[in-house]
């Protein structure tokens, strides 16, 4: 019996697979192995190429993946290169483990600008900045009372918290805030709760890092996860949700609903696909790349990838591995619902 692999399945799964060899060479430089440095520069740039022309393998392969690039190339809209850029931020963060404030907050902010064009492109600049500033707002004023009083999340401190922060809060959480949710809410297909959902499976992940690198500390009394209570949990799924419904207010052909938005002082738009003129390839052992159906919400897989993976590099095994396993059901979880919609 032969197995037979799509060309997509063929592509990410080579590249994945390049992925992992350049994982294995930052553990091996983190541990001082000069090999390491070796296997990124090889295996990093080669899991690009497998993602666009691995299943030309054996065939046309330079030329498959130039005409690849060339199709992609002309369909990135402006959120996507920054978007790009917010991956890419992460990549040296193994490499340079005392840069992880700088990294951290720079792919951050990409990754809120990345939020905002997507948004700006589709409904317009001024109900992205009311989505941008109404989590941003409401993500710094529930961490300082939640740091300074214990709710909603529980008794944690930003005492040891790196700069830039704002009244003791690091900019990059109410930042988070903004990108976390919009990505969640589009995954969601604008379904509030579902959006909530997704969210504490995130914050899973988020927990046992960021206290790793000393963002936050915690010092609740009934500790749950990684110091964390469940209060924190719940409170994540509160505030998550909270805004997912006020996005799905501002902006509700964003998340491809139809109501009425709230009235802003603008001329709603509506959710528009964006469509971009390529030039015809010929490439035969698969179609050409189409980015027509990729939204924000890719940043949920994005993060996927590299939030288990952060833990793995500070030696969080089981906290990566339960990280994993929660998000993949909450996607898992995301995906049925949609379906039965």
């Amino acid at each position: 019996m032969t197995l037979r692999l799509s060309p997509t399945l063929l592509r990410f799964g080579l590249a994945f697979a390049a992925l992992g060899v350049a994982f294995l060479g930052a553990l091996l430089v983190l541990r001082g192995t000069a090999l390491g440095w070796g296997l990124i520069a090889v295996a990093f740039p080669a899991s690009l190429g497998l993602a666009l022309a691995g299943d030309a393998l054996g065939g046309d392969f330079g030329g498959t993946l130039r005409a690849r690039w060339g199709a992609l190339a002309a369909q990135m809209r402006p959120w996507m290169w920054w978007l790009c850029a917010y991956a890419a931020l992460k990549i040296p963060v193994p490499l340079w483990p005392e840069g992880f404030p700088v990294l951290g907050l720079l792919s951050t902010v990409a990754l809120c600008v990345a939020g905002w064009l997507y948004a700006a492109e589709r409904v317009g600049s001024r109900r992205a900045w009311a989505m941008a500033a109404l989590s941003f707002v409401v993500g710094w004023g529930v961490e300082l009372l939640g740091s300074r009083t214990g709710f909603p999340f529980g008794i944690y401190s930003y005492a040891t918290s790196p700069p830039p922060t704002l009244l003791t809060v690091p900019l990059i959480v109410p930042l988070g805030w903004f990108a976390l949710t919009l990505a969640a809410t589009r995954l969601a297909g604008g379904r509030a709760w579902l959006a909530g959902v997704l969210m504490v499976a995130w914050d899973v992940g988020l927990e046992p890092l960021m206290t790793a690198e000393r963002y936050w500390l915690w010092s609740d009394p009934a500790p749950l996860w990684a110091g964390a209570p469940l209060q924190n949990f719940v409170g994540w799924w509160g505030v998550g949700t909270g805004l997912a419904w006020a996005f799905t207010r501002i902006a509700p052909g964003l998340f491809g609903l139809r109501r009425r938005a709230w009235s802003l002082p603008i001329q709603h738009r509506g959710e528009a696909r964006v469509t971009a003129t390529v030039s015809l390839v010929r490439v035969e052992s698969a179609p050409r790349p189409d980015l027509s159906r990729l939204s924000f919400a890719a940043a949920y897989p994005i993060e996927l990838f590299f939030l288990p993976g952060g833990l793995v590099l500070v030696g969080r095994y089981v906290e990566a591995g339960v990280t994993l396993g929660a998000m993949l059901a909450a996607l898992t979880l995301a995906r049925a619902v949609r379906g039965r919609a």
